[in-house]
């Protein structure tokens, strides 16, 4: 078995363990190691985090925590280059885009003044539309881009180009600002192409609905063109679209009227065939986004919400030990909390914490939870064997990610260390040796978070690289910072 003891930075100068990484420890001029948190030190697991004393605080020991050796992170500059900034682009160049076109409905006419003008003469009052059009359409693709389809994003590279060559038609000064953001947009947009790599995922039968509703429109369009002869009011594709749509919708102006009974068995067939087709398209599409809501409703994560994450830590299970840690990391970094229990799901819900109703060792529910961008893994679960599952999920779905464990039975530490686990807390060793160590020395804080007020104060002397040190890792040192 394992021994372990306390090490204290403000008295100890300790020996490096062996498992330790080696940008876990900050050493000082004299070669002195300082080590802000009391924590656990065993022969294969180490439950405690290093960081400079005096010069960080809890921050400092979470980065420390879920600290990847492997990579170094500008975490000023990928929090102006996410996916999420992109859509929030693009929804901005909707907004201006929208802003715009009504200014151009609201002149008499639209002048084509613009460079590119002449190429298009005769269309002045089609672009009186264009800017409202293109910020509907941009806003279609946004709730596209929320869900990382790679369609959409394909759809807002073109519309965001066309939008911005408004003002090269109408050389109006009031159509520049969509230009200026279309140029900023674009750019970030295609930076950011590799995050927006989703299918469209329809099942057979939304598939089959939106088939059969555009296979009705071209079906009434062609009919009616090609018998325009035996309409009112109907002479070109254009009017032949507008009545198979007002049809359709059951809207029915009553401004196109067959007038052969050839024309009316089509009219009817139209009614029919489009009134049931848009209702069923409608459907398939409306009633996946109210069982998404519903169940966001009841403290689950809406795939919209869940394909933004990244760069987030998963915290997988929920427990006493739960609350603190949400405390801790709350502010500092996105959390996403996934646990079996709606009520507790639910709870986390309302207080704004983002909570997938799952089961935590299911590698498939953890794949949900995006842990290929996840920045780190805690499993607390506060059962043993369900947190070896959880730690084998997570492996599973993610190799490489940083997975930290609370071990609830000491005797298990080492069993979550074999299993993939890179670091293992056991929250009832740590509170045992504090409460030790308060036994003996009534200064002693009665909780890290107090330690860490206590130390951010004044900073620490530095240790004496000649001073003794434990030989063993049971030893105990003495909690007088001025002994010998």
């Amino acid at each position: 078995m394992s021994s372990y003891s306390i090490v204290d930075a403000t008295s100890l100068t300790p020996p490096v363990p062996t498992h330790i990484r080696p940008n876990s420890l900050r050493t000082d001029a004299q070669g002195g190691c300082h080590w802000r948190h009391t924590f656990l030190c065993g022969s294969g697991v180490a439950t405690g985090v290093a960081s400079d004393t005096g010069e960080r605080g809890s921050d400092a020991a979470l980065a420390e925590l879920f600290d990847h050796a492997e990579r170094v992170r500008l975490v000023e500059w990928s929090a102006f280059s996410g996916a999420k900034t992109s859509l929030i682009l693009l929804a901005t160049v909707a907004v201006v885009a929208f802003v715009t076109g009504l200014s151009d409905l609201s002149e008499p006419a639209t002048t084509l003044n613009g460079s590119l003008g002449g190429f298009f003469p005769g269309t002045g009052d089609l672009l009186r539309l264009y800017g409202v059009f293109f910020a509907f359409l941009l806003g279609g693709l946004a709730v596209g881009l929320q869900r990382r389809l790679k369609l959409a994003w394909y759809g807002a590279v073109v519309a965001l180009v066309l939008v911005g060559l408004l003002p090269l038609f109408t050389a109006e000064a009031t159509d520049v600002p969509v230009l200026l953001a279309s140029l900023v947009a674009v750019p970030h947009l295609v930076r950011n192409r590799d995050r927006f790599d989703a299918a469209v995922d329809l099942s057979p039968f939304q598939t089959a609905a939106l088939a059969a509703f555009v296979a009705v429109q071209v079906y009434g369009t062609v009919g009616a063109y090609a018998m325009r002869g035996n309409f009112t009011g109907v002479d070109s594709l254009t009017d032949a679209f507008y009545y198979i749509v007002v049809t359709g919708t059951t809207v029915g102006y009553g401004d196109v009227t067959p007038t052969t009974d050839v024309t009316k068995l089509f009219a009817l067939s139209v009614i029919v065939l489009g009134t049931g087709s848009f209702t069923i398209a409608s459907g398939s599409l409306l009633i996946p986004a109210l069982e998404s809501r519903i169940s966001s409703a009841f403290g689950n994560m809406s795939a919209s919400e869940l394909s933004l994450l990244e760069d987030h830590v998963l915290v997988l299970g929920y427990g006493e030990v739960t609350e603190p840690l949400l405390d801790e990391l709350t502010g500092s970094t996105d959390v996403v909390v996934v646990t079996e229990d709606t009520d507790v799901a639910a709870a986390l819900r309302d207080r704004g914490i983002s909570v997938l109703t799952a089961d935590p060792t299911d590698a498939e529910s953890l794949r949900d939870a995006r842990i290929d961008a996840a920045d780190g893994v805690v499993v607390a679960t506060e059962d043993d064997a369900r947190d070896v599952l959880a730690i084998l999920a997570a492996r599973q779905a993610n190799p490489d990610v940083r997975v930290v464990a609370a071990a609830a039975d000491q005797k298990h530490v080492d069993k979550l260390d074999s299993v993939g686990a890179d670091r293992v807390i056991s929250p009832v060793v740590i509170g045992g040796r504090m409460l030790g160590r308060a036994v003996v020395d009534e200064d002693v804080p009665a909780d890290l978070g107090a330690l860490d007020a206590e130390e951010s104060g004044e900073d620490a002397d530095t240790p004496d690289p000649d001073a003794d040190t434990p030989d063993t890792d049971t030893d105990l040192p003495d909690p007088d910072p001025d002994a010998d």
